[in-house]
This record gives structure tokens, sequence and C-alpha cells, in this order.
């Protein structure tokens, strides 16, 4: 290879942080590279730029601007050739690039960056990603954000991720500040478990204040080095008496303190790639991570995993960790042993594939067996107990990854059909109607569980569709309701048979689309996180018109904050079966009360309210004369005129529809 590209070293004029780092790495294991094979590139940086010492690689400083200025303007003037950008920005209109983006976080945690940092990123992302000739990101999970937020394919992003060499170049020796700071305590011997500082929201250090009383009963101190003292509030500090801020320290004092401590511990809500997570287990300390995002595919089996979201777990673990020597010694020899795993020089090589062909392919690296949420599966049936017979035993046996739990939830046990008596199935029976079934099936859910998830009894679902939702909850801590992509749905027809369902879903077509943001999900499948539901439930004066049912729950959830997202690699089909439906009269009573109840309640706008009373009473009205063998459009439009009645009589009671008596063949 010749000298054929050059670096965009912009980040050279920059603070380091984790990009940054990731950027100089890169370049010295570049450098290293290339000198060994007799080769030579460029770098351009702005004037002004720190200097880095490279045999091989030639560095041109110039430019009269700085900033995004530079990169935009001059530097693609400096550079006509191919370009090698780090640190998720590019001269937007340069096409022959390769940009890292190491992240999907300005979509995934926007309350961490401030508006002007938000607006350049989400405009400058999207168009790098049309137009540059390659993207690389850091890891598998920030390659799946990126693709549900950037017009791009996971399959084609060069995951290229962090190293671990730099971390064996740190001394403690030379530490200056830490070992006064921790000599200053008021127990100078105590032990102490570290955090890495940050003011940005996603790194959640306000857990460990938050448990800091725990850990002060433990005899343990929390140490969070770097970002400042503008962290925390004064009032949450008041009651953490054993948390101490050391602010920024130089890279020997953070090899003091890592292996000093008695963990690591990393609540971050997403991240990248976690690279803090890999200069401890460089420097032998043990780990204590989130669960969330990358961390699972950094840590593997090396470190002790926990949700963010979950206090009791992170104390626990700690408390495990302060009890056994033995467990602290195995997670140390652990750590080092993923670190082969991650190296600077392999990503460098990757870089110079990239940058000689950019379609160049690498082989992913294994991923790690992570432990998978717990998920509940939820049907809800009454009046057909073959049609559920059928499609939770498919369900069952078809998906990849298997459900801790399945529960049907009925009227009477004989709705469940042949799942009774069956181990691995719970039928469960209570009080009629879609809202109050679902509620009787949350209200048992067994302990422990994460992610629940509502099928219809007449959905039959891709093999991975579980496995794509918890994939989907793991990666985006902030997503707090899921929906699939629907290949086909008999509602508005005849309906469809089991067999052609199944051969549906057995060979989908591809998507023009793969994210909708924000997407109140449908009802026939959908998945929340169980801690984002808490103590709400399903609305059950709804007591018909299920897809307004589920919107109303949504739309409470949203509410409290939290993303609602469809994914079209979740892959289902609504068959549709029409036995066991409602009459006409009750469908289109709910078809006017039931919105306007919810526009009354905040669940719906007064824009949705208007548009679907409109689209549904002029399609009942359109087509009564000759109205469909199997939709009850008079009977639905005789229940829009007696629904209209009532409102205008001052009744707002949408349960009145279960007690209409139903006239015509679809009594």
């Amino acid at each position: 290879m010749t000298e054929s590209f050059a670096v965009n070293g912009r980040f050279l004029s920059q603070d380091m942080t984790g990009v940054q780092r990731y950027a100089r790495n890169v370049v010295a294991a570049l450098d290293a590279n290339l000198s060994a094979a007799g080769q030579r590139a460029t770098l351009i940086a702005p004037r002004g730029a720190d200097a880095m010492a490279l045999p091989a690689i030639d560095t041109i400083r110039s430019g009269r601007l700085s900033g995004h200025g530079w990169e935009q303007i001059e530097l693609p003037r400096l550079w006509p050739g191919r370009l090698l950008n780090l640190c998720n920005t590019a001269p937007v209109m340069k096409g022959d690039q390769i940009v890292c983006i190491h992240d999907a976080n300005v979509f995934t945690a926007p309350e961490s960056y401030g508006r002007g940092f938000r607006t350049a990123y989400r405009t400058l992302q999207p168009l790098l990603a049309r137009r540059s000739a390659r993207i690389a990101t850091v890891s598998q999970a920030s390659a799946r954000q990126l693709a549900r937020h950037l017009p791009l394919r996971a399959a084609d992003i060069a995951v290229l991720p962090n190293g671990h060499e730099h971390a064996f170049a740190w001394d403690p020796a030379k530490a200056e500040r830490a070992p006064g700071l921790l000599a200053a305590r008021a127990d100078a011997e105590r032990p102490f478990i570290l955090a890495l500082g940050s003011q940005a929201r996603h790194k959640n250090l306000a857990l460990l204040v938050e448990i800091a009383p725990h850990l002060a009963d433990l005899g343990l101190d929390v140490v969070i080095a770097g970002g400042g003292s503008g962290i925390f509030a004064v009032e949450q500090l008041a009651h953490a008496s054993n948390v101490r801020l050391l602010g920024r320290v130089s890279d020997d004092d953070l090899a003091f303190l890592l292996e000093r401590a008695l963990c690591l511990a990393f609540p971050s809500w997403t991240e990248g790639f976690g690279l803090p997570i890999l200069e401890a287990m460089a420097r032998g300390c043990p780990v204590v991570s989130s669960d969330r995002a990358s961390m699972p595919e950094v840590c593997g089996g090396a470190a002790l995993l926990a949700s963010p979201a979950d206090p009791a777990a992170w104390i626990e673990h700690i408390r495990a960790l302060a009890g056994s020597a033995m467990l602290r010694q195995e997670l140390s020899g652990r750590g080092r042993g993923r670190l082969p795993l991650f190296s600077w020089r392999s990503t460098a090589e990757g870089y110079l594939d990239l940058a000689q062909s950019p379609k160049a392919q690498r082989a992913a690296p294994a991923a790690p067996v992570i432990p998978a949420p717990r998920i509940a599966a939820v049907v809800a049936t009454r009046g057909r107990p073959e049609v559920v017979t059928q499609t939770v035993l498919h369900l069952l046996k078809y998906q990849s990854l298997k459900p801790d739990s399945v529960i049907v939830s009925c009227i009477d046990p004989a709705d469940a059909g042949g799942l009774q008596g069956r181990n691995d199935v719970v039928v469960l029976t209570g009080p009629a109607g879609l809202a109050a079934q679902r509620n009787t099936a949350l209200a048992h859910l067994p302990p422990g569980t994460e992610i629940v998830a509502f099928f219809d009894d007449d959905f039959v679902a891709h093999e991975d569709w579980l496995a794509t939702a918890a994939r989907t909850f793991r990666d985006e801590a902030s997503i707090v309701a899921f929906t699939g992509r629907v290949l086909a749905d008999g509602v508005g027809g005849p309906g469809i048979e089991l067999a052609e369902a199944m051969r549906l879903v057995a060979a989908p077509p591809a998507s023009d689309w793969s994210w909708i943001e924000p997407y109140s999900p449908y009802g026939c499948n959908m998945a929340f996180r169980l801690t984002s539901i808490g103590d709400l439930r399903f609305d059950e004066r709804l007591v018909l018109y299920g897809w307004l049912e589920d919107r109303d729950f949504a739309a409470a959830l949203a509410q409290r904050g939290g993303r609602l997202v469809k994914s079209a690699d979740a892959i289902g089909v609504h068959m549709g079966v029409k036995g066991g439906r409602m009459a006409g009269e009750r469908f289109g009573y709910s078809q006017i009360v039931n919105p306007l109840y919810m526009l009354r309640k905040g669940t719906m706008t007064l824009g949705q309210v208007a548009d679907h009373l409109f689209r549904n009473m002029s399609s009942n009205l359109g087509r009564s004369l000759r109205p469909e063998p199997f939709i009850d459009r008079r009977g639905r439009l005789r229940g829009n005129l007696l629904g209209i009645a009532d409102i205008l009589r001052g009744r707002m009671q949408p349960e009145r529809a279960a007690a209409l008596q139903p006239r015509g063949k679809f009594r």
C-alpha cells in the first residue's frame, strides 16, 4: 500500500476525553504498523495543535480556522484524497472517507448534551452516514444503535473497538495527587470503590451517591475521580459523608487508584464502549458494571453486572466483593483474560484495511454469552381455544430466546384449550375484558421479571421476536415500550390462516425502514420494561377496542418518561381471526366514546381524536351500503350514532359498550 490516505488530526487540538484517547492510540498503532511495513501516511491538523512523535506518519499543521470550521472548510482543501476520521465528525461534503462514530448517545441520551451539540451532531451524522465510503464504530451494541438512528445497516458498520495497551504504560509510582487525596480521608486505610466522574447524565453516578449510605454500613468509601465538583447537588453529598470527589487526576494517578480500589463501579445507562472497564482490567481492578448497551459486550464474564436501575443489586455485588478476596482475585484474572480481545494494534490493522478498501469486511469477534433478561409472554384470550392453542404452541416451539414464563389470561379455563395442564404455560382466570385480563397477568408475573411481552391470541411471531426485543431493551436503557413490524394484518380482511402466517414469518421480505420513534405500540405484539410500568395498569373502563386500550396505556407510560419505538427487526403476522370478535354496535360505540374519553384523560390529542373519529365514521358510512361480509359496518354505524347521542347527553361511559345488545347476523 502506498501513501493513499490521511488522518483528520483535529483531535490534537481538543481536550482529552475517551474519543480523543481512542484517536491518539489508534494513530500511534497505525504509525507502528506502517513503520514495520516501510509505508507512510499523513496526519493533517489545525495550526497550533499538539504534536505526536510519529516516525511513519508525516504531520501537516495548516489552516486559519479552528474547530468545525477548520474541519468542514479547510481540511477537504488540504487533503483531496482518502481521509480517516476517528472522532465522530468529518467534512460533510467529502465522500472518500472513513468515519468512526463512537455512539448514538445524542439520540439515545439527548439530555446529557447541550442543545447546540445535539443539533450539530443530529444534523451532521446522518449526512456523513449517507455520503461516507464507510462508517465505523467501537462495539456491536453501538453498531445496532447507530443503525436505528442513521440511514445505515448494522451489518455494514465496521466494528473497531478500543484497546488496552496504553494502560500498561501508566506508572502508579509517578502518581502526584491520588496518594495525598486518599490519605486525607478520615480513615486513610478504609477500603473504597472507584468511579470516574462526568456531568453527563447517562453516566448515572447519582446511583453511587444513592447507595453510599449502605456502603458506609459496609465500611466502604466511594471515591470519584474526574468530572469536577459540579456533578452532584450539595444536598446529595450532605447525605453521603463517605463520598470523596478527587476532581481530575493524571493517568498515573488513575493507575494508583485502580490498583488500590476494591472495584471500579461503572453504572452508565449507555456507552459506545466503556473504555474505563478495559483500563481497570489492565490494572487488575475488579469491575462492577451496568448490564446495558456495550458494557456486557466488553465485560463478558469478567465482571459483575447489574441493572443501572437496581441499586440493591449494586449493593449486593459490592458486598460480595468486600467479603471475598477469592472473588476479587477471580475477577481480576478474568479481566486480564479478556484483554487480548481488545487491542489497538488489531484496530489499527482494521483501519489500514479500510483505508486500502473501504468495503473490506473483518470477522466480528464471537459475542460473549450474556444472561438474557427475564421475559414473560402474556396472551389474553376469550372464546377461541383452538386459535390460542396453536399460536402459543408456536411461540413455545420456535422462539430463539425462550420466555421465562408464558401466561394465558382467560375468563374461563376452557378458553385456554389444549394449553391447560401444561407445565410450561400458566393459565389464569379473572374478569372479562382485554384490559382486565392483561391486568390479571401483570398481577401474577413471576418475581424477577424484567420485560413483559403482550401478544394477541391470533398473532404469529417470528422466531427472533423476543430476542430482538430483549436486545433492544438492553442496548437502549431509555426505551420503555417496543413494538414490531406486522408483515400482514388480517383484521381488515377475511383473516389469515395459520399455515399462511407461518409461511410469511419464516421468509419475511426486507423492510425499507428499520426504526420509527416515537411510535405507540400495536397491541397484537408489544413489550414493556417492567420497572417502567411500576403501578400503571390498563384502563379497565376501556372494555372494548383493544388498539385504543394499548394506545391509552402507552401514552400514560410515555408521560412518565421514556421512549416508545417500533422496530422492523421484530416480525410477525396478525391473523385477524374473526371468531369470538365483538358485534358492530359495541365496536362502533367504542370508536366514538373511547377516543373522547382518552382526550379527557390526556392520552390522545385533539388532532388525533378528530382524525380518528372522521376516518372511522366516514368508513362505516361509506361502506354500509355494500359492507364487507366479515365486518358489521351497519352495526358499527349504529354504534357510532349511539356514542354520539350519549356524548351529547353528557354521558362519558366507555364501559357501556359491553352492555349494548347487538342486532342482525353479527349478534
